[in-house]
């Protein structure tokens, strides 16, 4: 039985396979993932029900085993601040979020440097998020209860 927090075995062989600078595209429940994402990526459907899994349970879970380098949103329409977003920069206090507009967003989640897709339930309009993965140095990891140990 695995001792982190995320348990997810398609979520964890798609991230163990992604290295530094490979992104994660967490979308909301109105997500084009068909014709917006990148088809050679890992797409891991956990839109089970409205509001089942939400966008910030997935980030969650995903900064408890993954550093993240940046963040990238879509900005509203109408140009106001989706309330999620305040959600998003409580669980990634030291990462500034980077506005794209619609087309700008929708390019980016297509590209080759997506390696995974996490469609969730998500209801809040405009909960979609794309995480560029960073470096875990040696001593994030001497410092990460969850980290392995080795015995030698």
């Amino acid at each position: 039985m695995l001792k982190t927090r995320l348990i997810h075995p398609e979520i964890l062989r798609a991230l163990a396979m992604a290295g530094h600078r490979a992104k994660v595209l967490v979308t909301d429940g109105n997500y084009p993932h068909s014709t917006k994402s990148n088809p050679a990526a890992a797409h891991v459907f956990l839109n089970l029900a409205p509001g089942t899994v939400k966008v910030t349970e997935v980030l969650a879970a995903l900064t408890s085993i993954i550093p993240v380098e940046t963040a990238e949103v879509m900005q509203s329409e109408d140009g106001n601040e989706p309330p999620i977003w305040s959600e998003f920069r409580t669980l990634l206090p030291d990462i500034s979020l980077t506005e794209r507009t619609l087309p700008e967003f929708y390019q980016a989640a297509a590209t080759s440097d997506v390696a995974l897709v996490i469609a969730t339930g998500e209801q809040q309009p405009y909960a979609n998020l794309l995480l560029t993965i960073g470096v875990l140095w040696p001593a994030d990891a001497a410092h990460d209860k969850n980290a392995i140990q080795t015995v030698g």
